[in-house]
């Protein structure tokens, strides 16, 4: 039977075309989002390719977190790869001015989230003494940049709890890798600037950024590797980015 893979934040970005990717290698998968018409649309297309079930919550929820994953049928209890990559950036506020809802958001879903579903999936793979948890990060938990602060304060701890849960884990054969990619042309703009498209398109403009097929190409590498190799930690920036807050524009 094919490796199976649960796949948080499945309905956009990085998750969907990770989705996209694995159903063409022929992995079978568990696609986890909030929003039900995307999770349907996503089940009809790669369910031509492989098999595919998908899951409604929103990882800040524990309680419907542990109850979808509890939940799932027999042929899709054993999760081989759990890709945690449900996460948001609200705002670009100085600490002085920052809005509570919004550091709310960023750490429970970049946080707390990351650890209900780790928490939900891991018996499993502790009893089978086996499976892969691919941390999607972000180069903000590596540096931080003018205006970042509760989000790179949120990325840092995943950065943190990937190295923590490689260290805890490692007694039972499960591999742990962090991926952190710089900037990303997803939605990730629109919603960290709530919807205001013409300031996100800008974050975008005069330079080639990294697309969301990058990093799934990447996410496949890490876990296709040999199970004796876990490639532990990854930094990918697009080429124009050398830092935070440098970007070499007019190189598209």
């Amino acid at each position: 039977m094919n490796s199976t893979a649960l796949i948080t934040g499945a309905t956009s970005g990085i998750g969907k075309a990770t989705a996209e990717l694995l159903a063409k290698k022929e992995y079978r998968l568990i696609l986890c989002g909030r929003r039900e018409d995307r999770l349907k649309e996503l089940e009809e297309s790669l369910g031509k390719l492989t098999d595919v079930i998908t899951l409604q919550f929103d990882v800040r929820d524990k309680e419907k977190v542990f109850h979808a994953i509890q939940s799932l049928p027999a042929s899709f209890q054993k999760i081989d790869i759990l890709i945690n990559n449900a996460g948001n950036a609200h705002g670009l506020d100085s600490i002085q001015n920052g809005s509570l809802d919004d550091w709310d958001a960023m750490m429970d879903i970049n946080v707390k989230g990351l650890l209900y579903v780790s928490k939900a999936v891991l018996p499993k793979m502790i009893e089978e003494n086996s499976g892969f948890i691919v941390n999607i990060g972000s180069t903000a938990g590596k540096e931080v940049y003018p205006g970042g602060n509760v989000y790179c304060a949120s990325k840092y701890a995943v950065n943190a709890l990937n190295k923590g849960m490689r260290i805890d884990l490692n007694q039972y054969n499960i591999r742990v890798s962090g991926i952190h990619p710089g900037l990303v042309e997803t939605e990730f703009s629109d919603v960290r600037f709530k919807g205001d498209k013409e300031r996100a398109k800008k974050v975008y403009q005069g330079y080639k950024a990294l697309q969301a097929e990058d990093i799934a190409d990447i996410i496949h590498f890490v876990i296709s590797r040999p199970y004796h190799v876990n490639i532990e930690d990854l930094v990918v920036f697009p080429t124009a980015q050398a830092t935070a807050t440098i970007i070499n524009k007019e190189t598209i």
